[in-house]
């Protein structure tokens, strides 16, 4: 295809694939290692210790804007490895954000640079991270600001639906109960649930409206992880028995969470004029649908 095409960085994950399926072959989709058709990847821990590499990889694409959406995800692996983190979730997009100069370009955050304390949480409230995952994610918008004129920085929390590597809290779920085992699930974590295919459209129609700064994208209702699961369960058809709520102290966690969590959407309610993210119910029987056609 030719003219100008948005460049995926973490095209492999749930969020990137949703994008990928989204706006099609007009991507150009980055993993994070070679592949044998030569196509171009990207390895943002990589990036952080090779300032040029960014360059490198952008230099020789026609792009119309970049998303970066791979990063450092496993929350208790970021705890116990803080080099990995802040490369991949901060100093490799800062590098990637600063080459990008001149294009959108937009990073995925997380509700994770909260405390937890009082969410849901605006935009402009004061952050506070508790954990290792949210301080790299913190120091990464920081970061991406100070090297990009226009970024647009996106933070969205307990993403779900489509994946094709089945990572997702859904398909662990049906995995799970369907094999007659059960699942201890937080019943003090409470927040908002996004289903990432209406993600995607949400962050692609911000971008085609030339927005920038930091948007929380996420679904509109506050439900407890256990509430969740329950209602994924009874919509799957799946024995909620199973489910055993715990509180997140007996987890026994490495990483802390925000407990009392959750993002608040009206400025990107204000900015799209309407609400882009559907209902848990509403996404959870799309996700089976589709899992199921």
């Amino acid at each position: 295809m030719s003219g100008p095409r948005p460049l995926i960085v973490g095209a492999a994950g749930q969020v990137g694939g949703a994008l990928v399926s989204l706006l099609g072959k007009s991507t150009i989709a980055a993993g994070r290692l070679p592949t044998k058709d030569g196509s171009p990847y990207v390895d943002l821990a990589a990036l952080a210790h090779d300032p040029a590499g960014a360059r490198k990889v952008l230099a020789p694409l026609d792009l119309s804007a970049v998303y970066c959406v791979g990063g450092a995800t496993d929350v208790e692996r970021c705890e116990s490895e803080v080099s990995w983190a802040m490369d991949t979730n901060c100093y490799g997009p800062a590098e990637l954000a600063s080459a990008s100069r001149g294009l959108p370009f937009v990073y995925f955050s997380t509700e994770y640079v909260f405390d937890g304390g009082n969410g849901p949480y605006r935009e402009t409230d004061p952050t506070s991270a508790l954990s290792a995952y949210g301080r790299s994610k913190l120091e990464g918008e920081r970061r991406i600001l100070d090297a990009h004129p226009s970024p647009l920085i996106v933070r969205t929390t307990v993403v779900y639906g489509p994946d094709r590597q089945g990572k997702n809290f859904l398909y662990t779920l049906r995995r799970l109960l369907s094999s007659g085992k059960s699942m201890r699930i937080p019943i003090d974590q409470v927040s908002t649930p996004t289903y990432n295919v209406d993600l995607a459209q949400a962050t692609v129609d911000l971008i085609a409206m030339g927005a920038s700064g930091i948007y929380h994208v996420c679904g509109p209702e506050i439900i407890s992880r256990y509430e969740f699961a329950k209602l994924a369960a009874s919509i799957l058809g799946l024995d909620s028995s199973l489910l055993l709520p715990v509180t997140t102290a007996e987890l026994n966690q490495r990483a802390p969470r925000p407990l009392k969590a959750g993002l608040r959407t009206d400025k990107l309610r204000s900015t799209l004029g309407r609400s882009p993210v559907r209902s848990n119910h509403d996404a959870i029987a799309a996700w089976k649908r589709q899992e199921t056609a």
